[in-house]
């Protein structure tokens, strides 16, 4: 009988929505491939009944609610785990965002693998009440979960904290290489191939793009900084970022398309990361499989992911300094280059990120035990 697993926790494949959905859609297309049986659950807009079909040997259960935002989101996973827990199959839960809700599996003794995200309670743009509410998730998460899933080796480290380390492991995000990509998404928005840096991030201030934007805008850079994103009018963070902005900076938007993103990463000179806090971080990998050199801010979990492939920076003018370094070097910028394909093949391939969630389902597939009892016997050691 083929193994089975109930990823939930998203909001469904195929990806078009974030990085959790993304590692669905490439942890379940690598299952099926190697024999599984895979169920993802999907939110949907409306009401209604609940629907199931089967997308490239994924089988769906569509989910339909009709409240917006959060409430939306929280009433989805709560009916997602009670229609999952109607059966005994393992389930792959991304997200700790609704933790209260896990009670469930535990109450109908089914195991519950849990990728339990960054320190996404921590982040300051949440504000204090979704922060609390996260906080208490997390908890709840960390108790319930048969097994934890860690994105980063500082991130087991902070769970330990939360949950004995006996049931907490590391497993990172991952990216499909970029051997190549045409030129037209680049040349469409009046760049030109070589000729640029890129910087894809939400516009916070945790994310360091005013002080990236003010070091590159401190000279004439002969090369141009595209700033991916929105930066409207009404927020003062925005207008700070467009008001650091030399005439060097674009500003072309949000683009989602995969395609289209993937060849502005590749035709770029390379990647700026300010991000502060978190794991390990999409949009890193991602310039990392496009074989960016980066310059990334200066903190354990960015140090980790980059390694040799980036410069770090924790100021407007140490980013200014390792930028000139990056442009007044092309071996250098060549050798971070390679660092930066080196460490994706090494680590950050989803074949070797899904290979791993499969190691740790098949472990408790063949033992029949709940994953805690299986770590207890040494099967897990």
């Amino acid at each position: 009988m083929r193994p089975t697993v109930r990823i939930l926790g998203t909001h469904g494949v195929p990806a078009n929505y974030g990085g959790f959905e993304t590692a669905a859609e490439n942890i379940a297309l690598y299952l099926v491939r190697k024999g599984w049986r895979v169920i993802v659950y999907c939110q949907q807009d409306g009401n209604g009944p609940i629907t199931e079909d089967v997308w490239r040997g994924i089988e769906r259960v569509h989910i339909p609610v009709d409240l917006p935002g959060w409430r939306g989101t929280s009433k989805f996973d709560w009916l997602s785990i009670k229609h999952a827990c109607q059966f005994k199959d393992i389930h792959l839960t991304l997200g700790y965002n609704t933790g209260i809700y896990n009670f469930w599996q535990r109450l109908k003794g089914i195991p519950n693998v849990i990728n339990m995200d960054g320190i996404e309670w921590s982040r300051s743009r949440w504000g204090f009440t979704k922060q609390a509410i996260l906080y208490i998730n997390e908890r709840f998460a960390a108790a319930y979960g048969n097994m934890l899933i860690a994105d980063h080796p500082e991130i087991e480290k902070y769970l330990w904290t939360r949950a004995p380390a006996r049931k907490i492991v590391t497993i990172t995000y991952g990216a499909d290489p970029v051997p190549d990509a045409s030129t037209d998404p680049v040349t469409d928005l009046g760049l030109e191939p070589g000729g640029y840096f890129n910087l894809i991030a939400r516009p916070i201030p945790e994310n360091s793009i005013l002080e990236i934007v003010q070091g590159f805008s401190a000279r004439p850079r002969g090369v141009k900084l595209a700033l991916l994103g929105t930066y409207g009018n009404d927020d003062p963070y925005h207008q700070a970022v467009r008001a650091a902005a030399s005439d060097e900076v674009v500003f072309p938007g949000s683009i989602y398309e995969p395609d289209r993103v993937k060849a502005i990463r590749f035709h770029s000179r390379g990647y700026f990361h300010g991000h502060t806090v978190g794991g390990t971080n999409p949009s890193l990998v991602e310039a990392l499989a496009a074989g960016n050199p980066v310059i990334a801010h200066d903190n354990m979990y960015n140090r980790w992911v980059a390694g040799d492939a980036a410069l770090y920076f924790n100021s407007a003018d140490t980013f200014a300094a390792q930028l000139e370094t990056l442009l007044d070097s092309p071996a250098q910028a060549q050798a971070m280059h390679q660092a930066a394909l080196t460490r994706f093949e090494e680590e950050f391939t989803w074949d070797h990120v899904a290979g791993q969630y499969e190691q740790l389902l098949l472990r408790y597939v063949r033992t029949g035990k709940g994953i805690e009892d299986a770590t207890k016997s040494g099967v897990l050691a």
